[in-house]
C-alpha cells in the first residue's frame, strides 16, 4: 500500500507543481501565438509549431492534473493515521463488521433499523466523509445546490418563469394577490454502487482507518457516475443532466427548457472575433445569475478556448492564480466535467451543447437520500471480501433561467 504524503511534503509538491503549470502556460502562450502569426502571415501554420504546441498543451493538462491530485490529496486523512482513543460504540461495532463480519454489535446498537438485505447503514461520521470527498472531486456538486432528504423523493414547488411581482402598496392598503404560474419539480433519488474489494491482510491490520479505506476506494467510483449523470443523465433510473434537457434559441425561451446561443458555424468558433458568441452566452443570463457564474466544459473543449484572444490580443481564458483555484474565462470560473460534449458538427441531428454557462447554484439540484449502505460478501470473489455499497441520489434543473448552453451550430 502506497504511503500518503505528509502535509509539509505535500505543500511543497504543490508549489513545485503550480511553478510548473505556470511555466508551461508561458511556453504555451509563445507557441500560440507563432502560430497566429503564421496564420496571419501566410493562412497556415508550420507543422513544428502545430506539433511543439500540442506537445505544451499535453504538459499544461498534465500538471494541471497533477495539481488537482495533491489538492485533493491534501485534503484526505491518512489511513493510517492516529486511531481515536475512544471510537464512538457505533463506529466501533461497523468496523467490527467490515473487518469480520460481526453483526451483533451492529443489532445491538440498533443499526437493524435500517438494515435489510442491501446492507446496513454506516454510521453518520462515515456518510459524513464520503460525502465531504464527493464534493471535492465531483465537479457539478462542487458548484450546484445540494440537499439531504429522508425519503426516496424531494418535491419543490416553482413559479414558472421567475417570482410574480405584487407591487407597492401604502401601509393600509389590500394587498391584491398575484398571478403566479406555480409548477412542481419533482426530484426522484436513484441508486447508485461501488463495489471496493479488501484482501485479508489488509482488515487484520489495525493500523488502518477502515472508515478512511472505505471513503478513499468509492470516491472515484461514485463522482465518476454522478457526473456523468449530472451532465447528460438520461433521467430513467438516473438523475437529469443538464444536456438532456430541451434546448431553445434563447430569444425564444420558455420555462422548462434550456436557453441555447448558436456560434454560427458548424462544430466550431467563428473565424472573425471567435470570443464573441462567449461574450453573447455570459450576457444571455440576467445580471442576478452571473455574479455567481461558471463556465462548464470538457479538458478538450477547453483546450480550444484555451487559444482565444479578444481584439487587443489578450487571452481570454487565464490560468489559476494560485494552487487550488480554477481557471477562468472572460473572469469566469471554469468547471472541468469530462462528461460535456466535444466541439463538434451537428450530425445526425444531435445538439452539440459543449459549453455550459450559468449559477448552477440556483439553476440544477442535487438531493442525497440520507444513508450510505454497505453489504459485506465474503464469498462471491474469495480470497477477496467484496462491500457492496450504494447510495441513493438524484438530480435536475430546478431553475431554467438559470443556466445557458453553447450550442456549436448554424
Amino acid at each position: 500500500m502506497d504511503n500518503e504524503m505528509g502535509a509539509p511534503e505535500t505543500k511543497a509538491d504543490l508549489g513545485r507543481a503550480f511553478t510548473d503549470f505556470m511555466g508551461a502556460f508561458e511556453v504555451f502562450r509563445e507557441t500560440n501565438d507563432q502560430r497566429l502569426a503564421e496564420l496571419e502571415a501566410k493562412s497556415s501554420t508550420d507543422v513544428l509549431t502545430d506539433d511543439k504546441l500540442a506537445r505544451v498543451e499535453a504538459a499544461l493538462d498534465a500538471n494541471q492534473r497533477r495539481m488537482d491530485e495533491l489538492v485533493l490529496k491534501s485534503s484526505r486523512p491518512s489511513l493510517g493515521g492516529e486511531m481515536p482513543v475512544r471510537p464512538s460504540e457505533q463506529k466501533s461495532a461497523f468496523d467490527g463488521y467490515m473487518r469480520a463480519g460481526d453483526t451483533s454489535r451492529l443489532e445491538a446498537k440498533a443499526l437493524t433499523a435500517t438494515a435489510d438485505t442491501s446492507g446496513y447503514n454506516v454510521p453518520v461520521e462515515v456518510e459524513g466523509e464520503v460525502l465531504r470527498r464527493l464534493a471535492l472531486v465531483s465537479p457539478i456538486r462542487s458548484i450546484a445546490t445540494v440537499r439531504q432528504v429522508s425519503g426516496i423523493s424531494f418535491r419543490k414547488p416553482v413559479i414558472a418563469g421567475g417570482p410574480a411581482v405584487g407591487g407597492w402598496v401604502s401601509e393600509t392598503a389590500a394587498r391584491p394577490t398575484t398571478d403566479a404560474d406555480f409548477a412542481t419539480l419533482d426530484f426522484h433519488t436513484m441508486e447508485l454502487y461501488a463495489m471496493p474489494a479488501a484482501t485479508a491482510a489488509l482488515l487484520d491490520d489495525t493500523a488502518v482507518n477502515m472508515d478512511e479505506w472505505l471513503a478513499d476506494e468509492i470516491e472515484t467510483v461514485f463522482a465518476e457516475q454522478e457526473t456523468k449523470a449530472f451532465v447528460a443523465g438520461s433521467g430513467s433510473g438516473q438523475p437529469t443532466g443538464i444536456t438532456s434537457y430541451t434546448t431553445v434559441a434563447d430569444s425564444s425561451w420558455e420555462w422548462g427548457k434550456i436557453g441555447r446561443i448558436n456560434t454560427g458555424v458548424d462544430g466550431g468558433f467563428p473565424v472573425a472575433n471567435p470570443g464573441d458568441v462567449l461574450i453573447d452566452l455570459v450576457y444571455a443570463l440576467k445580471s442576478g445569475y452571473r455574479q455567481n457564474a461558471h463556465f462548464v466544459m470538457n479538458r478538450r473543449t477547453q483546450a480550444a478556448v484555451r487559444k482565444l484572444k479578444d481584439g487587443d490580443g489578450n487571452y481570454l481564458w487565464a490560468p489559476p492564480s494560485t494552487a487550488g483555484m480554477r481557471a477562468s474565462l472572460l473572469n469566469f470560473p471554469v468547471v472541468e466535467a469530462e462528461d460535456m460534449p466535444d466541439i463538434s458538427g451537428n450530425a445526425g441531428g444531435i445538439d452539440n451543447n459543449a459549453i455550459a454557462f450559468g449559477d448552477f447554484r440556483r439553476g440544477y439540484l442535487i438531493v442525497d437520500r440520507q444513508g450510505i449502505r454497505i453489504l459485506r460478501d465474503p464469498y462471491s470473489s474469495k480470497p477477496y471480501v467484496l462491500f457492496y455499497t450504494t447510495k441513493r441520489v438524484g438530480g435536475g434543473v430546478q431553475d431554467f433561467e438559470a443556466i445557458k448552453l453553447l450550442q456549436f451550430d448554424v
